[in-house]
């Protein structure tokens, strides 16, 4: 019996080393480092159902090079559509990752359920029968969409060349493991392997390969950081288990912007695409009340009306308390110091609170102005006009800076229904025949006065 070849691996970074130690070198964590059994096959031995089709690569010259766009795949979801920049591309490989529970098996169901094309749905956490309840609940009528349960990449393979599917989604790489490597599922080595065969895969077919992706405990996509190197495509599920709304974000995408975001609603029979988040963003409240205003911002192309609260009260203890959600801590401060050095208010010794609703997080600096108009409302307690809202950023001497893009938050604004939106004086503004107002403010003093 040939002796079996070991190796160590960082668990974090996925680094190899000859023996074990205390301390990766590379991503300096402590206690890291595994063993795991190496035993690769003859080269004889390797094989893949499309390793007869691929051909030598020939250098070409850039401009002999054919740049005509190939056509993308319609996911016929319009959130998923606009994430990954107008479809999936043929030859690609897009992993999702999310907390347990968030939903990612539901969204990729509930894909292949959508899809015209031939589908092969492969699963190594269910079994074919609890995919087929919950299929029943999302669509119970597809004849495109095939389930396989497995988690052995040979057996994979093989079925996926009697089936020549359009789409491959795999749930998940964690699960897998490949013959040519003598180690367990999950583990450094057979996450890169089971990719590194399906990336082989999908170039050589020009088949997508959407994966989903466990994650760790630091909120990381689990096993090394060079799996989101190999992939095309990095999609990030988000949200609160308590909350009904996700959100599908880009954190890595070859063939799109990075900018674009996704909102869903959790529902019993699946996920809603939400098309107009602004509605959802805003609660709908009878009276008015102080510490709420209304920031138009943009996620990518899209713009969003989001509602901003303010709580500000006096310190009980001796030091007064910050706190954000859904905003930088850092700039809530900023925007603190300088109500109190250019406009007089003595905010040192109280607690102020804010919050996005909606549970979103915005690192927008054009809703500045909004939170500003949010604090000093609550400071004040005086309600601001439910019909006002804002656009602008604050600049450390108190001025108010331009944004980019305004006339499109202006008239996501308009659409809704606002009757006044405030923006900086230094934008350049071109629209003409709008029934809203546009109120042109230079300084956070003249703010104030709208306000107070």
């Amino acid at each position: 019996m040939a002796k079996l070849k070991t190796t160590f691996f960082c668990q974090s970074c996925g680094n190899q080393f000859a023996k074990w130690q205390g301390q990766c070198t590379v991503c300096k964590a402590w206690n890291t480092i595994v063993e795991e059994v190496l035993q690769k096959p003859e080269k004889s031995d390797w094989k893949t159902p499309t390793s007869t089709k691929k051909r030598a690569a020939v250098p070409l010259r850039i401009n002999d090079i054919d740049s005509t766009k190939e056509a993308r795949l319609d996911t016929f979801d319009g959130e998923l559509n606009r994430v990954l920049g107008g479809g999936i591309v043929p030859g690609s490989l897009t992993l999702l990752g999310g907390e347990p529970g968030i939903g990612k098996s539901t969204l990729m169901l509930q894909i292949s359920l959508k899809l015209p094309y031939k589908t092969l749905y492969v699963s190594g956490e269910e079994s074919q029968k609890q995919i087929k309840m919950r299929a029943e609940r999302i669509n119970p009528s597809n004849s495109n969409c095939y389930i396989l349960t497995e988690t052995k990449t040979q057996n994979i393979f093989k079925q996926i060349e009697n089936l020549e599917p359009d789409i491959v989604i795999i749930d998940s790489i964690q699960t897998l493991h490949s013959d040519y490597i003598e180690a367990s599922a999950g583990s450094i080595s057979q996450i890169k392997e089971c990719t590194t065969e399906l990336i082989k895969f999908a170039k050589e077919t020009s088949t997508p390969v959407l994966l989903i992706g466990h994650i760790t405990k630091d909120g990381h996509i689990a096993g090394p950081k060079i799996l989101e190197h190999m992939v095309d495509t990095v999609l990030q599920f988000e949200g609160d288990r308590n909350h009904v709304f996700r959100i599908l974000r880009a954190h890595k995408n070859r063939f799109g912007s990075t900018n674009e975001l996704g909102i869903y609603e959790m529902q019993g029979s699946g996920l809603r695409e939400v098309s107009n988040p602004s509605e959802l963003l805003i609660s709908q409240k009878d009276e008015e009340l102080s510490g709420n205003a209304i920031a138009a911002t943009l996620e990518g192309m899209r713009p969003l009306m989001i509602e901003v609260q303010a709580l500000v009260s006096t310190a009980v203890y001796g030091t007064p308390q910050r706190s954000a959600t859904g905003f930088n801590a850092k700039r809530l401060n900023m925007l603190l110091a300088v109500l109190e050095k250019r406009a007089g208010f003595k905010l040192g010794a109280k607690d102020v609170f804010l919050n996005i609703t909606g549970g979103i997080t915005v690192d927008d600096p054009a809703i500045d102005l909004a939170v500003v108009a949010a604090i000093l409302s609550s400071n004040e307690d005086m309600a601001l006009q439910k019909d006002f809202c804002f656009a602008a950023e604050v600049g450390l001497s108190g001025e108010i800076r331009p944004v980019q893009r305004v006339e499109q938050r202006i008239l996501e604004a308009e659409k809704l229904g606002f009757s006044t939106i405030f923006v900086s004086k230094y934008n350049k503004i071109s629209l003409k025949n709008t029934t809203i107002k546009i109120q042109l403010i230079s300084k956070i003093e003249d703010l104030v006065g709208f306000v107070v």
